[in-house]
């Protein structure tokens, strides 16, 4: 099943790999197959603005291309747009929000910003919106998530809300949530790595920790693996270039050829990692090439979307 056939999209993996790169280059991939997309970033990151060379995005749903909108996560303005939603008097939600009381309150709750984001992130893949003023609908919703552990954690929230509250509103809100996330025809999980020996062993846990939990486990959609070098020389060529080592000296030509050689060691090295990646998952393992460019922009987001499609 494609993967932008589904509502939601969550991208996460270990810190420092390309995911939200990944992640706005999904939504564009979902833009151009005919989708309208959305990608939400937890935790006001805001890199999307970065990327698209735009002020900062905020809680706005913010078009950035055709069909490709972009949200930033605030957990201040998500415990007011929830109490503006299940408050039955407006003027109630707004009071309560104002209150230094309350405030201090749901600041004290152990993973109420969690459960709200997530709360959020559901709302976006709705049909129609539940949120007051929102009534634009998308196809897909790509979530931004936190790395790894603070991913999984945030995955697992509404189950664990659910068996806290067991009755109210709350409770009912996180089983809904709880239900999609655990149904692989509504939610997909993909994981972005390197070939690099840390990344590839934090995202073999990662899909264990994910598929793995004897209750409300996650479907693993895709594994897409970031940054691999082209691999320029042929076997022959590798081997040619090995023997005239010992014969160029130390100008131009030692150069190029000491530019080569480590080239291909590197090339080397991802294709073992790879390999190890591949072996390691269960999930399909997707390449996306190295981005020679000095800032990543609009014009590399459109390489790796045309490598996603």
């Amino acid at each position: 099943m494609d993967p932008f056939d589904k509502r939601l999209l969550f991208v996460t993996g270990k810190g420092g790999v390309g995911k939200t790169t990944v992640a706005y280059a999904l939504g564009l991939a979902a833009a151009v197959a005919g989708k309208r997309a959305i990608v939400c970033e937890i935790a006001s990151q805001e890199r999307g603005a970065d990327l698209f060379a735009r002020k900062p995005i905020g809680f706005e749903e913010t078009r950035l291309a055709k069909g490709l909108w972009a949200l930033s996560v605030d957990p201040d303005e998500l415990v007011h747009e929830y109490l503006q939603t299940h408050m039955p008097v407006r003027a109630m939600a707004e009071l309560l929000h104002r209150s230094r009381l309350f405030t201090y309150l749901a600041a004290a709750t152990p993973g109420l910003a969690e459960m709200v984001t997530m709360g959020k992130v559901w709302e976006l893949a709705q049909t129609p919106r539940k949120a007051p003023g929102r009534s634009r609908t998308y196809d897909v919703v790509i979530v931004d998530a936190p790395a790894t552990g603070h991913g999984v954690g945030l995955l697992r929230t509404p189950r664990t809300f659910r068996e806290i509250a067991r009755v109210g509103p709350l409770a009912n809100q996180a089983r809904r949530i709880e239900e999609t996330l655990t149904d692989p025809r509504m939610t997909a999980i993909t994981i972005v790595a390197r070939a690099e020996e840390m990344a590839v062993n934090e995202s073999i846990g990662l899909e264990e920790a994910l598929t793995g939990a004897p209750e409300g486990a996650f479907a693993v959609d895709r594994v897409y693996v970031n940054g691999l070098y082209p691999r320029r020389f042929t076997d022959d060529e590798r081997s040619e270039l090995e023997a005239l080592g010992s014969t160029v000296g130390d100008g131009p030509a030692g150069s190029a050829l000491s530019a080569a050689t480590e080239e291909i060691a590197r090339v080397a090295a991802q294709s073992a990692q790879l390999d190890r990646l591949r072996a390691g998952v269960e999930a399909p393992v997707v390449e996306l090439p190295f981005l020679f460019a000095p800032r990543i922009g609009r014009a590399e987001l459109d390489i790796l979307a045309e490598a996603l499609t």
